[in-house]
């Protein structure tokens, strides 16, 4: 069964970083969990032997999720204890029947898959997460990584690398690779000097065009000129390196600079 289009495989590799506050044995396949002193139901860092690995999944699309239960449960080693639609459901499924491995989207109708990984640390610290989404920027990857994933697989991904993946991070493997986690910081802390470089004003009018004011209503709720604000926005694009209104918000709401 093959969910999806097959892609190239990647290069995986432990993390050495304390971006999660998760730390991590040396690079390599042969690292055990346990020696990074982080146990799972045995105690060990690894699945207990002949224990099926149990996975919630938590997709909204219904299609996506029977689909992916059924390829789970066709696996010999590994069974889908249940799916979840929603943040809620999920924290609340993941309390009640303690998987081994969360099969997360990123986008979910009553929030993200980043804020149902901090509820499931929380009452189940030692879960692996798997972000499985359609999401492909660094923000979302970054958050995926803050939020102590151990994997972040992409849904044009072939179906057998998912299952494998839920193999991995059983076994207490982390399949993102140093290198993603380097780069991501590296672009974020780029991210965050150019939005430290705004001035208050230029803030102020960054956060109220994201409640959806207009430049005109902008002016008058700050009780300055229309030529003033727009000034602001052309001095806001010139340092966020954007284009638009709308490039500036998102570019700020992904980092959470902005509400």
């Amino acid at each position: 069964m093959n969910l999806f289009a097959r892609a190239g495989t990647a290069g995986w590799a432990w993390v050495v970083t304390n971006v999660t506050g998760r730390y991590f044995a040396a690079p390599g396949d042969g690292a055990a969990y346990a020696s990074a002193g982080i146990p799972n139901q045995d105690g060990s860092g690894e699945q207990t032997a002949g224990d099926p690995i149990r996975v919630l999944i938590v997709e909204d699309h219904r299609v996506v999720a029977e689909g992916l239960a059924a390829l789970i449960n066709h696996q010999g080693d590994m069974k889908v204890v249940a799916e979840a639609g929603t943040v809620a459901e999920c924290v609340a499924l993941a309390a009640d029947l303690g998987p081994d491995v969360v099969l997360l989207d990123f986008r979910l109708p009553d929030g993200t898959g980043t804020e149902a990984a901090a509820a499931i640390r929380e009452i189940r610290p030692e879960a692996k997460l798997i972000f499985l989404t359609r999401e492909d920027s660094d923000a979302a990857r970054f958050a995926a990584v803050q939020s102590g994933a151990s994997a972040f697989i992409h849904k044009s991904r072939a179906a057998s690398e998912v299952v494998d993946a839920i193999r991995d991070v059983a076994r207490g493997r982390v399949l993102i690779t140093p290198r993603t986690i380097a780069t991501l910081l590296a672009k974020r802390h780029a991210i965050e000097a150019q939005f430290e470089s705004l001035t208050p004003r230029e803030r102020e009018v960054l956060q109220l065009m994201a409640e959806g004011l207009s430049s005109r209503s902008v002016a008058a709720k700050m009780g300055i000129s229309y030529t003033t604000v727009r000034t602001h926005i052309r001095s806001l694009g010139s340092k966020l390196g954007v284009h638009s209104k709308l490039e500036a918000i998102v570019k700020a709401r992904e980092l959470g600079l902005i509400s």
